[in-house]
């Protein structure tokens, strides 16, 4: 059976999903998995559709394998693995930024290679590993097609004034505008409202991708209006290490007069700051939730409002609002959060059922609410999956 392989490849990890392809073209999860710690004490870690345990490997010692070394190794396994009867004939790759040119996925060539590594400076905490796995997997099996899925894609098409920035056009032309992120979570959760209920997908919905990375996307008839991160993925939303939105007049204080570097003032943005820095406990929002501290819960509740005040935004960019929309991890599966978020939109006629809430969804308003509110798990590897087989067409 022919199968496809979403990989998502970050700076101390890689996500890989096995898809194998129905005689109805559909897709069907054969398995998944997780390198995680790279740079530390890798670990590797795949399961089957049924969370069976298919592969459990670590290197204590592995500080220096590299992206390549260890996706070497995975595709080492998963030949000669029970699952060998699929046949993978290409990988999707999660690559987070696309440039103001790439706005649908595209078969992965040396040129295209060389086009998205110029975006690096773009991107530079994710770009780099994005294309280190597919440099890798062009050298493992070169023949294996490759497909380059754009996480700012989905947001390629929204209103021209959306993307500006109140810079000089120049600039602006160089490609220093808001383009947004998370596009293949959105892409795929406007897919799955669609199904589950098409009236509101049609109208105005406020999608919010809360987890360790957060943003919202402001949706009209499926399609990006607006959303919160814009030049990188560090605007918008306070995060589980980044500070979102901050006055620029921030970091020329902290360079001319405290004296900090640029590399510096980055650690502090992206690694330091967020539910990290406000609580000084943990990025992780269940750690918070189960901590006494005060700063825990300040933090919990800046994140909040912090939400609740870009909604506000967003549904003025949409002239209204129709429904919301959660989904990965906070979103998902952390319904205190989700009561706090809803409670701050009730003045936009949103009412929350908390026995829903606390349940398994996937709809979590009152009946009678104006606004609705939905919980929807996202799947990205899913979606690349999709693009991958798209991209192939006629070539399955």
């Amino acid at each position: 059976m022919k199968a496809v392989v979403s990989l998502n490849s970050g700076s101390s990890s890689i996500k890989f999903s096995l898809f194998a392809i129905g005689e109805d073209g559909g897709l069907q999860s054969s398995a998944g998995g997780k390198i995680e710690k790279i740079g530390i004490a890798p670990a590797l870690r795949a399961r089957s559709v049924d969370g069976e345990t298919l592969l459990e490997r670590e290197w204590p010692d592995g500080a220096a394998l590299s992206h390549a070394d260890l996706l070497g190794d995975l595709f080492a396994w998963a030949s000669d693995h029970p699952l060998r009867n699929r046949e993978i004939i290409a990988i999707g790759h999660r690559v987070v930024h696309g440039g103001p040119v790439f706005a649908a996925p595209r078969l992965v060539d040396a040129a295209l290679i060389d086009e998205l590594d110029a975006l690096s400076p773009l991107a530079p905490l994710h770009q780099p590993h994005n294309l280190a796995a597919v440099r890798a997997i062009s050298k493992l099996v070169p023949e294996l097609p490759q497909v380059a899925c754009f996480d700012t894609a989905f947001h390629h098409d929204k209103p021209a004034l959306a993307s500006r920035f109140a810079l000089p056009r120049a600039l602006h032309d160089q490609g220093i505008r808001r383009y947004g992120f998370h596009g293949l979570s959105y892409e795929y959760v406007a897919r799955r409202l669609a199904e589950l209920d098409p009236e509101l997908a049609s109208g105005k919905v406020i999608v919010a991708h809360l987890g360790n990375g957060a943003s919202l996307c402001a949706m009209e008839g499926g399609h990006s209006v607006d959303t919160t991160m814009g030049f990188t993925a560090l605007d918008g939303l306070m995060m589980g290490t980044r500070c979102g939105s901050l006055d620029p007049g921030v970091v020329l204080h902290l360079q001319t007069l405290m004296g900090m570097s640029a590399s510096g003032i980055e650690d502090l943005l992206y690694r330091k700051s967020g539910l990290l820095g406000v609580s000084g406990i943990s990025s992780d929002m269940r750690s918070l939730a189960e901590s006494q501290a005060p700063h825990a819960e300040e933090a919990m509740a800046l994140f909040a409002w912090r939400i609740v005040r870009e909604a506000g935004a967003l549904t003025s960019s949409l002239g209204g609002l129709d429904g919301i929309v959660f989904t990965a991890g906070i979103g998902e599966n952390d319904a205190g959060m989700r009561s706090r978020i809803c409670r701050g939109l009730e003045w936009l006629g949103l009412e929350i059922d908390e026995l829903a809430n606390a349940g398994d969804g996937p709809l979590v308003s009152q009946p009678d609410s104006r606004v609705k509110a939905y919980v929807i798990p996202t799947d990205e590897e899913r979606m690349i999956a999709l693009h991958t087989l798209n991209v192939l067409g006629a070539d399955l």
